[in-house]
C-alpha cells in the first residue's frame, strides 16, 4: 500500500521549488552580508547556508502538509458520520465521502487522493480498517492514528461503528476548532513578532542610507567583524526564541 501513497514524514522538492528556495536563501545571505559585514568574502562562508535552509524549509513544509491533512480529515470524518447516520455501512460511507470531498477540494489534494485510494482498495477486498491504519502510519497525524485504532478495534470486536464514527468526528471537530481559535488569537502576536524581528535590520539599513559613513567603523576591520558577529548571533537567537514563543502545539 505504501508504494502508491506518500510518506508524509518526507518531502521531495521539485526543480522549481529548489531554485526558488535557494534563491531566497542567497538573497537572505546577501542581505546579512550587506547589513552586518559588507565583505564579499563572507559570502564564501555562507556556502553551506542553502543546504541548511532547504532542510529547515522541508520541515516547515512537512508540518504544514500534515496540518492541512488533519483539517481536511475532519471534513472527511464529518461526511462519513452523516453517511453512517443515513444507514450506510462504513465501506459505503467512504465512497459517499469521496464524492463530498471532490466537491470541497481540488482533485490533487491529499485527502481526496487518500480516500480515492481507500475506495479503490476496498473493491479488491482490503479491509477498510487496515487502510485507515496505513494512512495513520504514513501521515503520523495523531488524530488520524487515533481514529484508525478506534475503528480497527470496533471492527474486530463488533462494536457500534456508527456511534464510534460520530463520537470521534465530534471530538476531532472540537479539537480542531480549538486549534483554529488559538491560531487566530496568535495571528496578531505573530505579526508583532515579525515586525519586532525586522526592526533591528531596518534600523541598520536606515542608518546606512540616511547617514553614510556613520557605521563605517564597524566594517572592514577585526573589531567590527567581531562586534557585528555578536550582534548577528544575538539577533538570530532572539528571532528563534520569538518564533518558539508564538508557536503553540495543541
Amino acid at each position: 500500500m505504501n508504494g502508491k501513497n506518500p510518506d508524509y514524514g518526507k518531502y521531495h522538492y521539485s526543480i522549481k521549488e529548489t531554485v526558488r528556495y535557494i534563491t531566497e536563501c542567497m538573497a537572505l545571505c546577501a542581505a546579512v552580508d550587506y547589513l552586518f559585514y559588507k565583505n564579499p568574502w563572507i559570502m564564501l562562508l555562507m556556502v553551506p547556508a542553502p543546504v541548511l535552509y532547504l532542510k529547515w524549509k522541508k520541515k516547515q513544509l512537512i508540518k504544514e502538509r500534515k496540518r492541512r491533512l488533519n483539517y481536511q480529515f475532519r471534513d472527511a470524518l464529518n461526511s462519513m458520520s452523516v453517511a453512517v447516520q443515513a444507514g450506510y455501512s462504513v465501506e459505503n460511507a467512504v465512497s459517499a465521502c469521496v464524492r463530498d470531498l471532490e466537491q470541497l477540494y481540488a482533485p490533487g489534494e491529499d485527502i481526496v487522493m487518500e480516500f480515492r485510494y481507500i475506495e479503490t482498495q476496498q473493491r479488491v477486498s482490503v479491509p477498510v480498517e487496515e487502510l485507515f491504519l496505513d494512512l495513520g502510519k504514513r501521515s503520523k497525524v495523531e488524530d488520524i492514528e487515533n481514529f484508525a485504532s478506534v475503528l480497527y478495534t470496533a471492527k474486530r470486536s463488533g462494536g457500534d461503528l456508527g456511534n464510534v464514527i460520530q463520537k470521534v468526528a465530534r471530538m476531532l471537530g472540537d479539537k480542531i476548532d480549538v486549534k483554529k481559535e488559538i491560531e487566530a488569537t496568535l495571528a496578531a502576536k505573530k505579526s508583532e513578532q515579525m515586525i519586532m524581528s525586522l526592526m533591528p535590520a531596518g534600523i541598520i539599513l536606515y542608518l546606512q542610507l540616511a547617514s553614510p559613513g556613520f557605521l563605517d567603523i564597524l566594517y572592514g576591520n577585526p573589531f567590527g567583524i567581531c562586534a557585528m558577529t555578536v550582534c548577528l548571533t544575538v539577533y538570530g537567537t532572539a528571532y528563534w526564541m520569538g518564533k518558539r514563543i508564538v508557536e503553540i502545539e495543541v
